[in-house]
């Protein structure tokens, strides 16, 4: 049985993380899977946990079904649209990311980092554990920037506050630079374009709290060079390795020019055609989209009342 001791040079792997990332269940749930006799390896039940297999060679059944090797990591770019959660299921059957990647299959994606339910703009999705704890480590120092419409107009000292440093709950955080908007200024509220690194849970609101500001609304337009460009609200596209390499720039260049265009795709798993002409019947379909989310969302809220 080629486990543990296979004798070629493909690097092994534990049987719960081959089951996990086959998009069968968690590594948990695979545990729980393997303790009952529920796998196979090659023919033979398996009780054993920390057990490693060959995933090109080893042929591994659940419950007598064979699970496909789907190892190979994915990156996706989202539009997260608001009112919508940064999960990939909700009990309460409020709008999640999933919603989205239904045409994704056997993939186990996962979103990375968060945006809060009211918050819109880009978000990562992936497979791959590494590269999302490289993008949401504070060490890897990955400016996160985004564009906040506030409930007044603060003064440059005021932002200068923000680059200095200020405490939130959860510690001591700062914006790589904070400026406005000057072109989307009014006398009742400020657009500020700010950066961060880190990811504290509402940093952004909080940050803006401290200065005695609410923010209106909020959207992440990029996450080290890779921008939203064309990508409209609530379409996904897949990155490829020049994509990736531009969220890994130093911070010194995320104000320079980037031009990317993606090939965006829908829930529906189809092209985005923003570029080019919209028939009636698409437009009607988008439409009706929106309104499903919108419906979704305002049935949780009226529940909650």
């Amino acid at each position: 049985m080629g486990q543990s001791k296979s004798n070629t040079t493909t690097k092994l792997i534990r049987l719960n993380k081959f089951i996990a990332q086959s998009g069968v269940t968690s590594r948990r749930k695979a545990d729980e899977l393997i303790d009952a006799g529920s796998v196979k390896i090659n023919g033979k039940t398996t009780y054993e946990l920390g057990i490693q297999i060959d995933p090109y060679t080893d042929k591994v059944t659940v419950k007598g079904k064979p699970i496909q090797n789907t190892t190979s990591k994915v990156y996706f770019i989202f539009n997260k649209p608001k009112h919508v959660l940064t999960t990939m299921s909700d009990p309460e059957g409020r709008p999640c990311v999933a919603d989205f990647f239904k045409k994704v299959k056997n993939k186990r994606l996962f979103p990375v980092g968060r945006l809060d339910w009211d918050t819109e703009g880009l978000l990562l999705l992936t497979n791959d554990g590494a590269f999302s704890q490289r993008i949401t480590h504070p060490s890897s120092e990955i400016p996160k920037i985004y564009l906040a419409k506030l409930s007044g107009s603060p003064t440059r000292e005021q932002l200068n506050k923000l680059e200095k440093g200020v405490s939130i709950v959860g510690g001591r955080v700062k914006a790589v630079f904070a400026e406005k908007i000057k072109s989307q200024t009014s006398k009742k509220y400020d657009w500020v374009r700010i950066a961060i690194t880190e990811g504290k849970n509402r940093q952004v609101k909080k940050m803006f709290e401290k200065i005695g500001f609410d923010v209106r609304k909020l959207k992440r337009v990029s996450i080290g060079q890779l921008k939203l460009s064309n990508l409209k609200s609530g379409t996904y596209a897949q990155l490829n390795e020049f994509q990736i390499k531009k969220l890994f720039v130093p911070i010194k260049l995320v104000n320079k020019k980037s031009k990317v265009k993606f090939k965006a795709k829908s829930s529906s798993g189809a092209k985005d055609t923003s570029s080019k002409k919209v028939s009636t019947k698409n437009t009607k379909k988008k439409v009706r989209r929106k309104k499903s989310i919108s419906k979704k969302a305002q049935a949780y809220k009226s529940k909650k009342k």
